[in-house]
């Protein structure tokens, strides 16, 4: 994708507004399937605090499925197999996940940020896959009542994108 001067307007097959798990990972799987992907991050990086920083033994499901578990747990992690807490003087276990029926029977601890840069390293070996830092959406497309686009704001100058792609209706 060329460099944005000024005012560009692009097309894609989807654009997606924020490069956080839920984002990103859309953004890996869509480009995965060949499909021309966008995702819009408005910070410089992923370096910031976050509200949870703990990948579920769902999620980490999924990364098994995508063949990209033992890459992970390479990263630097902590398990949580058991929850617990104290409520009055007592010491009352609240969840156990070393029961449930997957690979990862524990929650990985893992700083966001690593999570992100790790599934943008993946997402980024796609040809399609194209990710824009410092691109704040700063309004939405919309067309026949539905969202055809987004406009977003950069460091270079304003960006248009349209999406091929059927989006969410108002």
């Amino acid at each position: 994708m060329p460099a944005i001067s000024n005012h560009e307007a692009l097309t894609t097959g989807c654009c997606i507004a924020g490069g956080g798990p839920a984002g990103m990972m859309l953004g890996f799987l869509l480009a995965r399937v060949g499909v021309e992907v966008v995702v819009l991050e408005k910070h410089p990086d992923f370096l910031r605090d976050f509200r949870g920083d703990t990948i579920h033994p769902s999620t980490l499901e999924v990364i098994r499925e995508l063949g990209l578990l033992d890459e992970f747990l390479k990263l630097p992690h902590e398990k949580a197999r058991r929850l617990s807490g104290v409520i009055g003087d007592e010491l009352v276990q609240l969840a156990d996940f070393t029961y449930l029926r997957t690979r990862c029977r524990f929650i990985a601890m893992m700083p966001q940020w690593d999570f992100l840069n790790f599934l943008a390293g993946h997402a980024e070996r796609y040809p399609n896959f194209h990710l824009h830092m410092q691109a704040e959406v700063t309004d939405l497309i919309e067309e026949g009542g539905r969202i055809a686009g987004v406009r977003a704001s950069m460091s270079a100058g304003l960006l248009t994108i349209r999406s091929t792609l059927a989006a969410c209706r108002r």
